[in-house]
Order: structure tokens, then sequence, then C-alpha cells
């Protein structure tokens, strides 16, 4: 994306800490987001919750991308339904087609 010339902000997760998301203290990273990409393990109960808390916290026209491997697709369908899905490593179509998603929204909220 950022060779596209979208300006990324990247979150490696909450390692051994709780997410601010989690505890309630908000995330300039998230808040600042026109459009987030999830990459992380949803087998794991503390990155379902971001999941899901990413859904109820961003405004409705912020696109959400996850990416999972195939089973964990199948697994937490339930959980993945009110997301655009992808279970290969993203091509540059995939992304370019995020990209107008977000740009399509930005100008909407303006």
């Amino acid at each position: 994306l950022e060779r596209m010339g979208h300006p990324v902000l990247v979150c490696h997760g909450p390692g051994q800490e709780t997410c601010p998301l989690l505890g309630g203290d908000g995330c300039h990273k998230f808040e600042e987001a026109h459009g987030i990409a999830f990459r992380l393990d949803l087998d794991r109960e503390d990155h379902r919750a971001i999941l899901q808390r990413y859904r109820e916290l961003a405004r409705p026209e912020v696109p959400i991308r996850v990416l999972v491997a195939g089973d964990q697709a199948e697994r937490y369908a339930d959980l993945l339904q009110a997301f655009q899905v992808w279970t290969h490593e993203p091509s540059v179509a995939d992304l370019d087609g995020f990209a107008a998603e977000v740009e399509a929204a930005d100008r909407l909220a303006d």
C-alpha cells in the first residue's frame, strides 16, 4: 500500500501486553485508520477479541480486511461474516482494490 502512495501504520499486536482496545484505553493507530488490514492468529482468544473490537469501534465506512488461513476462515466463519476475508497472501490487485475502498470511504466522509 505504501508503494501505491498510501500512508501505513503498523501494529505488531499486543505481544505480552494487553491490546489497548481491549483494555478500554483507545489506540491512536486504530483511531487514525482509514482502513484496516488485520493479520493475527485467530486461534488466539485475544486476537479474536481484537477483531471483534475493530468491528464494534470502527466507523461503518472503514474497510476492514482479515487475512487468515483457510482452516481459520472455516473455524471462525461466524466471527468473520462481518468482514472481507483474504485466505491468501494479498496480491497487488487485492491491495489496489482495498486502497480504492479506503479512498472511496474517505471521499464519502468528506
